[in-house]
C-alpha cells in the first residue's frame, strides 16, 4: 500500500469536486507598491511640514485633505479597490463622503465657539500667576483683598 502526503490526499480528494486554486488575482508589481509606499511617506513628511505653520482656519482643511489623499492611495492599491467589483467602490465613496458631511456639520458648528473655547481658555491658562514674595523670609505673602 502507497503512502501519500496529506496535500496529495486533499488535492486528490477534491480533484473531482470542481474546486480550483483560487490565487491572488491581480498581483502588483514591485514598481507599483513602492510608488504608493513612497507617496505615502511624502505626504506624510508634508502633514508634519505643514504643522509647523499656523495656517488658521485652513490649517483642518489642509490636513484633512492631506489625509483623504492617504487614505484614498491605501484604499485604492492595498486593498485593492482599484481592481475590486464597482459596487464595492460606491459604498467607500457612500461612506467617505457621508463623513464629510458630518464633519462639515460639526466644523460649521464649532467655528462659532471657537474664540471663546480655544483662545481666551489657553490663554487665562497660560498666563503666569504671580505670587508675591517676603524679600527676607522668601515665604509666600498671602494676597490682601482689595476694599
Amino acid at each position: 500500500m502507497a503512502q501519500t502526503t496529506t496535500s496529495e490526499h486533499n488535492h486528490d480528494a477534491h480533484a473531482g469536486h470542481g474546486h480550483h486554486e483560487h490565487g491572488f488575482s491581480h498581483p502588483m508589481p514591485i514598481w507599483m507598491l513602492l510608488s504608493v509606499f513612497f507617496a505615502l511617506l511624502f505626504l506624510t513628511g508634508l502633514t508634519v511640514f505643514q504643522a509647523q505653520f499656523d495656517l488658521g482656519n485652513a490649517e483642518i482643511w489642509a490636513s484633512l485633505t492631506i489625509a483623504t489623499i492617504k487614505a484614498a492611495l491605501v484604499i485604492l492599491f492595498f486593498m485593492h479597490l482599484l481592481w475590486d467589483k464597482p459596487l464595492n467602490a460606491i459604498v467607500i465613496l457612500g461612506s467617505l463622503i457621508f463623513v464629510a458631511l458630518f464633519l462639515g456639520f460639526t466644523l460649521m458648528d464649532a467655528e462659532g465657539y471657537r474664540e471663546n473655547l480655544i483662545y481666551n481658555s489657553t490663554i487665562e491658562a497660560s498666563q503666569p500667576v504671580v505670587v508675591p514674595v517676603d524679600p527676607i523670609t522668601g515665604a509666600a505673602v498671602p494676597a490682601v483683598a482689595a476694599p
